[in-house]
């Protein structure tokens, strides 16, 4: 960049010289300029040419036989890359399901490869199992602590041995890396994971993630956080401290995307489903389904087609029968440490939705290039939505960010007429573009106070497409104050893990909003939230004959439709647990027998998925973290979980390829998931081997050197 501006500083200093020139010369230097301008075409057809993707044949007839190339780093030529398919296979039993994934990884080459995928999973996903399928061969995965799996693989690898080694990144983030794939070979790795359901508001939700929204990685500093003056002006602010948001691991987050018009990585699914009680409705709001009903309770959902492309979450909800919604449930499962217990209650609803307290509302409205496209226009109807929803008696204020951030009023105002339609106009103005600087925005909205004569609410829109999560976390908890932050999750795979801690640090609740469709029915379940009391100082007693440990120590707050969910273990089951709460000024408590409960399997692998995540939470708070890592290692390895410090591995321990022959390791890409424009995310250029925007600046350069050339010519 140094010298390119050096260049360009010592052309413009030559166009500013007067030196006497004769006509001869002149008729020269037009010749040179119509060189310079032939030059400069050329150079833009070969940027056009050359920066066809390539990560990617983009013609027709390789997207149908789903070959991909990929250009070797430094050797400008395109290999052939190992594809993947993933079939998905789920039972469910209540609000527990069990999944098993399959990931078929096929060399087509000539050569001997290493493929690294990284690939989503539910942020609450408990991956417990891994299994190398080599020829007939099924080799079982180890966990071991992170570190000491990853020698191993390597070794293995080195050696010539196949070997699979499954590493978390994130809760929602892992990465599955497969060596000696040999030519024209095909390997098999199975996971499989455990994890509860979400029930909302009468509803049970199934949300599998299937593609990864490109991770925005800030800079050294977080930018500065532009607080309005008033009338949408961005003013600088420099009196909040850049927190610390180095993020180490960017380049283990940030896997190689395709283009819009490539979709490779196929998906298939099916699921079988004994909800538990009698079935009213089921139903996909992002995939075409079949659903085979086997009784009133049990039936089985595939994919309409056989497979599809993996670039959006794939989401299925179900609703029990009227009068057949649970209200309370027990699963138990005994072991010989004790029997572990997965606790669900639903407090009855408030009554009359009232809120007793004036309401002060925050909106922040992520506008960053990720949001292009659908994710922009979901956005902008739901804040439109929420700002038609406020009384005269709220006051509002709106904030925008991408790699600044805009204040609208700069201060709380009352939602009169003329300032919502104020609002309503900037709303509709707004368009994505650039980076997702989130930090300036959240420390703008959440000002750390207490505000005792009026309810501050923070809704949030955004896809979460940030690589500093935990720097982000702990803003929340520094700037929170008595506010509470609901986070609503935009666009077709949004970083779901982000969206739910966020909302979880800030006292509130996530909402997902897929489509445009769903727009004002999730927007008016939200809305439902904010204007019922919650559930506060919730407070739970365990019977006094028995040992216990149960997470989350810390209970969060319900909102309406939100049923409390624990994970225990303890030496019997006996007695009852009693849980109180306050909801507005009324007293709530309600009992629950631990005997009795439904018989089910990994019960004690979601408890201590449980353990690591509140072990997680006190590292960000602040307590020892070299403490709380040895804890995550021992209750990881003790449960055969992948963790932040542990990972599954597998090797065979019969080497495959020769030492003679080299390993050529392919980063798999991902889709870009669907609605997202590949330009507002990655810039105008595609992610290419060649050299575009020296091509385009050389090209740049020329024509105007040409340009200037012959208006000197014109004029002498």
């Amino acid at each position: 960049m140094t010298m390119q501006h050096q260049q360009l500083k010592r052309f413009i200093q030559f166009t500013q010289l007067r030196i006497p020139l004769e006509r001869d010369v002149f008729t020269y230097l037009g010749a040179c300029f119509g060189i310079g301008l032939a030059v400069s075409l050329l150079l833009i057809t070969l940027v056009l040419l050359l920066t066809t993707p390539a990560q990617a044949d983009s013609g027709p007839d390789s997207i149908q036989h789903g070959t991909l190339f990929i250009t070797a780093q430094g050797s400008g030529a395109s290999q052939e890359t190992p594809l993947l398919h993933t079939d998905v296979q789920f039972k469910i039993t209540g609000l527990i399901a069990r999944a098993h994934l399959t990931q078929t990884f096929r060399n087509d080459s000539d050569q001997w490869v290493e493929g690294v995928y990284v690939f989503p999973l539910p942020e609450n996903a408990a991956v417990d199992h891994l299994h190398l399928q080599v020829g007939t061969r099924s080799i079982e995965g180890v966990i071991q602590e992170r570190g000491a799996a990853k020698r191993g693989y390597e070794q293995a690898k080195q050696a010539g041995n196949k070997a699979a080694l499954v590493e978390q990144e994130r809760p929602n983030m892992f990465t599955n890396s497969v060596a000696n794939i040999g030519p024209h070979d095909t390997v098999i790795v199975e996971i499989e994971y455990q994890q509860t359901l979400r029930y909302d508001q009468g509803d049970f939700h199934l949300r599998f993630p299937t593609t990864i929204t490109p991770r925005y990685i800030p800079d050294e500093e977080l930018g500065g956080c532009d607080d309005g003056g008033g009338d949408d002006d961005a003013v600088p602010d420099g009196s909040e401290p850049a927190i610390v948001n180095t993020v180490l691991d960017a380049a283990r987050i940030t896997p190689p995307t395709l283009p819009a018009n490539i979709k490779l990585n196929p998906i298939s699914l099916h699921i079988d489903l004994d909800a538990g009680f009698p079935l009213q409705r089921i139903d996909s709001p992002s995939h075409a389904i079949v659903v085979q009903k086997q009784d009133d309770q049990r039936v089985s959902i595939t994919l309409a087609d056989d497979a599809v492309a993996s670039d959006r979450d794939f989401e299925l909800e179900w609703t029990p029968q009227l009068g057949s919604a649970p209200q309370a449930a027990v699963f138990s499962e005994p072991h010989d440490d004790g029997i572990y217990h997965l606790l669900m209650i639903l407090p009855p609803p408030a009554g009359t939705p009232s809120v007793t307290l004036p309401r002060e509302t925050i909106f922040i409205i992520d506008t960053s290039g990720s949001m292009a496209g659908t994710s922009m226009t979901q956005a902008k109807q739901a804040l439109a939505m929420a700002l038609e929803r406020l009384r005269p008696t709220d006051r509002f204020d709106v904030i925008e960010f991408n790699s600044r951030t805009r204040v609208l009023f700069g201060g709380a105002r009352y939602a009169s007429v003329d300032n919502l339609q104020h609002a309503q106009r900037f709303v509709a103005a707004l368009h994505a573009d650039g980076g997702t600087e989130m930090a300036p925005a959240l420390r703008a909205a959440l000002d750390g106070r207490t505000h005792p004569d009026v309810l501050r609410q923070v809704i949030f829109l955004t896809d979460g497409s940030v690589g500093n999560e935990d720097a982000l976390f702990e803003l929340i908890q520094r700037q929170l104050g008595d506010s509470r932050l609901f986070t609503v999750g935009i666009g077709s795979a949004p970083n779901s893990y982000f969206m739910k801690k966020s909302a979880e640090f800030g006292h509130g609740t996530f909402t997902a909003i897929g489509d445009v469709k769903e727009v004002r029915a999730r927007m008016s379940a939200l809305f439902e939230k904010l204007e019922q009391p919650a559930l506060t100082d919730i407070d739970i007693t365990w019977p006094t004959d028995t040992t216990l440990e149960f997470w989350p120590r810390k209970l969060p707050d319900l909102y309406a439709g939100e049923p409390l969910l624990i994970s225990a273990r303890t030496a019997a089951a006996v007695g009852e647990v009693s849980i109180r709460g306050t909801r507005g000024l009324q007293p709530w408590h309600a009992t629950l027998p631990l005997h009795g409960g439904t018989a089910a399997s990994g019960v004690d692998v979601l408890w201590a998925r449980a353990k690591i995540e509140a072990l997680h939470d006190q590292a960000l708070a602040g307590l020892d973290a070299a403490q709380l890592r040895q804890q995550v290692i021992d209750v990881a390895l003790r449960y055969h979980l992948v963790s932040k410090y542990t990972s599954l591995v597998a090797i065979d321990v019969t080497p495959s390829r020769p030492d003679t022959d080299p390993l050529h390791t392919h980063n798999l890409p991902v889709n870009l998931p669907a609605g997202m424009v590949y330009s507002k995310v990655f810039g105008a250029l595609p992610q290419t081997a060649t050299p575009a925007p020296l091509l385009l600046l050389v090209g740049g350069l020329l024509l105007l050197c040409g340009m200037t050339l012959r208006l000197r010519l014109r004029t002498a």
